[in-house]
């Protein structure tokens, strides 16, 4: 639909704005049907597995996309069609999930409570099978329905009566007045301030002056990247929920000072000052393979904190009711910072240079790590850790059964690896 010129610029500005308010609604339904699924106990290997098949997803259609449009170079408007095509398997295996596997208290958040998450919400003892449960530890119906309140629930005996019929949400006021959660709002934000422009800005060094090549290397820094997530987040589902978070978080954090450390560094040997001659001191392209393999440490630093933030945010609204609307937040304070750093960092490139671009933004990424590091507590929970989490994700859904019968399964089976 792009024009040349910004002839349909207004049509392109309304479209993307239609794309972020839908994709806003991905992390937060997501980790909300998979708290719903696997109880806060759960969540650690789970997301963990989530976020692998995430990156190991957004690999494979980078790949495809790459080499289409290195093959259609210079008319690459086909390529659009793979994300369409991929999105089509989401939505089928999003059918396979029934209404009846996901418990609402758990997936609010509400184990404190219910305490579902803590006997009921377990695991079976074999093949790692779910068995999501109908009603409460007490007998109760599993409550679906939240609560609009907007102050704190008064604490009179009759409300602690009606506890017992059914767990009920704090207010979100309450929430935000949570310094924890207002301290990791402001991580959250930092983080991806100083860290979202960088894989742009590296993208653009090694496509200048590339042409076709310059495209599949741009391919090919989003691919590094994500193959290295993965592994990132397969160790933060087998340590974090063993060690704590925050060790985890702060390597995350971390990798981003040094990544634009060494592409500060790698271009100031390129003679980065904004003159013509920027590629003239590289004509092997040595100094781009090298620029190229730093997206390994944005594979440890995003892929750290796409697993733990939701885990942190698990965390902290566990027992609250809430963990869609912090995990909104949350999400919320990480695009806004994306958003501004993609402005910032293109306006630093362009005023001053790439390799000062990059300078500032390494000095801005230690502000995260310090307000991690001196104000955030330890946020795993002494009964997770307790249960020695071995990082084993559930594989599948236990089957519907006959009112009254023990065996004999008779809904499908949905598989979640």
């Amino acid at each position: 639909f792009a024009q040349d010129n910004g002839g349909n610029l207004a049509f392109m500005v309304f479209l993307k704005l239609l794309q972020g308010a839908v994709t806003a609604l991905i992390p937060t339904g997501l980790n909300s049907i998979t708290q719903g699924i696997v109880g806060s106990l759960g969540m650690t290997s789970q997301v963990s597995m989530n976020e692998m098949m995430n990156h190991l997803g957004t690999a494979i259609i980078v790949l495809v996309g790459s080499i289409l449009a290195f093959q259609l170079y210079p008319d690459i408007g086909m390529l659009f069609v793979v994300s369409p095509i991929a999105c089509l398997g989401v939505i089928f295996y999003l059918m396979k999930i029934r209404p009846g596997d996901i418990d609402h208290n758990a997936a609010r958040g509400l184990k404190a409570i219910s305490e579902t998450t803590t006997t009921a919400e377990t695991y079976e003892n074999t093949n790692n099978v779910y068995s999501p449960p109908s009603k409460d530890t007490d007998g109760n119906p599993i409550q679906g329905t939240p609560s609009f309140n907007f102050a704190s629930p008064p604490t009179s005996p009759s409300n602690l009566d009606s506890n017992k019929k059914g767990a009920k949400a704090d207010s979100p006021l309450s929430i935000l007045r949570d310094p924890v959660l207002l301290i990791f709002v402001i991580i959250c934000f930092t983080f991806h301030l100083s860290n979202g422009t960088v894989l742009p800005l590296v993208m653009q060094t090694l496509a200048i002056a590339n042409g076709r090549s310059g495209i599949l290397m741009s391919g090919f820094c989003i691919i590094i990247a994500q193959a290295f997530m993965v592994l990132s987040a397969k160790i933060c589902g087998q340590y974090s929920g063993v060690y704590g978070r925050k060790g985890l978080f702060l390597i995350g954090i971390l990798s981003v000072p040094v990544r634009c450390a060494i592409l500060t560094f790698l271009l100031h040997l390129k003679g980065d000052g904004g003159d013509d001659d920027y590629y003239a001191e590289d004509e092997g392209g040595y100094l781009d393979m090298i620029i190229l393999s730093t997206q390994i440490f944005d594979g440890v630093g995003a892929g750290i904190f796409g697993t733990m933030y939701v885990l942190v945010t698990s965390d902290i609204s566990g027992g609250t009711g809430r963990f869609s609307l912090t995990l909104g937040l949350t999400t919320a304070a990480m695009s806004i910072g994306g958003t501004v750093s993609g402005y910032l960092g293109q306006a630093l490139a362009q005023d001053i240079g790439y390799r000062q671009a990059f300078m500032i933004l390494g000095c801005m990424s230690l502000i995260p790590a310090v307000l991690y590091f001196f104000f955030m507590p330890e946020t795993l929970s002494r009964e997770e850790a307790d249960t020695q989490n071995d990082g084993t994700a559930m594989t599948g859904i236990a089957e519907d059964k006959a009112e009254g019968e023990s065996g004999s399964p008779t809904g499908d089976y949905g598989v979640l690896a």
